[in-house]
């Protein structure tokens, strides 16, 4: 299929609007958040938002478009009351992803905070056990991102995402890899030595025929820190020769690739930063391979 590249974009005006926004930046696929992400409430969608969705995507030839889920939502939540709550607020959100088609809702795992993490691993598969019975998806999947590990966040480690899956056992649940969250958490891909061992690591647990997109980002903080923090391609700890290496195995290179690193413009060139972090990996996927063994 070859590579895609997108990137998260914000729904400011209209759902339309970001598909109109990823076209503008040169992105192949989008994701974006359904509704607003620091509140737990949202308006239905309506046939309106959905139809404009669906024109858009079709008139900027945009794919792949996935949602990420609120941070609000805590699916290993020890306190019943927090837990329900997420549950309730997961399940709107994967009804709106189907509403729109999406490919994928992202979500974290969540965090056992007081309880354990054995607690906090069988609380988030009961929690998806639950939303797959009441949304009964069509179009969507539910994609578990890996983390960095920070605090009590689950999803960390690659046995972990395993258990979640082995134990759910749904075609309608798959995983989204996010390269600053792997780098972070310990797995160190910049290397061909770790770059092959992370990707036994995700075949031999079962991930890695799970894993349906691609968060692209550079991390702030170096491998094992388990701080997640974003950098834009090339500029943080994974550095341009670790992207090199990981978008061109046969593993990866297939699947819609999503950057989630800061807005703005950059200071010294005056270039938008998703162009300019998009223009960046098509140079490192098209460049002969002379610099990395």
């Amino acid at each position: 299929m070859g590579y895609r590249f997108g990137a998260h974009m914000s729904i400011a005006g209209g759902l339309h609007k970001a598909v109109q926004r990823a076209a503008e930046a040169g992105c192949d696929v989008v994701q974006i958040f359904t509704k607003n992400n620091n509140q737990w409430n949202c308006k239905p969608l309506s046939e309106a938002d959905v139809q404009a969705w669906q024109q858009a995507l079709q008139e900027h030839r945009i794919g792949a478009p996935l949602a990420h889920a609120s941070y609000l939502i805590n699916l290993a939540a020890p306190d019943d009351a927090l837990w329900r709550k997420s549950l309730d607020a997961l399940v709107v959100e994967w009804q709106r992803c189907e509403q729109l088609r999406l490919e994928g809702l992202v979500v974290h795992p969540g965090a056992f905070t007081t309880s354990t993490a054995e607690e906090g691993l069988q609380r988030i598969a009961q929690a998806v056990k639950e939303a797959i019975s009441q949304v009964k998806p069509k179009h969507s999947r539910l994609l578990l991102e890996n983390t960095a590990g920070q605090g009590s966040s689950l999803g960390w480690q690659i046995e972990q995402l395993a258990w979640l899956l082995r134990t759910i056992r749904s075609r309608h649940v798959g995983v989204c890899w996010d390269t600053c969250h792997a780098l972070a958490a310990g797995y160190d891909f910049r290397t061909a030595a770790g770059l092959r061992g992370m990707v036994e690591a995700l075949e031999s647990h079962r991930v890695l025929e799970k894993i349906a997109a691609i968060h692209l980002n550079d991390s702030k903080k170096d491998v094992g820190s388990r701080v997640d923090r974003h950098e834009h391609i090339g500029l943080g700890c994974i550095g341009t020769d670790g992207f090199r290496r990981f978008l061109r195995h046969k593993a990866f290179k297939d699947l819609p690739m999503y950057l989630e690193t800061p807005k703005g413009t950059d200071p010294e060139s005056g270039e938008d930063w998703d162009c300019r972090n998009l223009r960046v990996l098509r140079e490192l996927v098209a460049r002969p391979r002379t610099t990395v063994a």
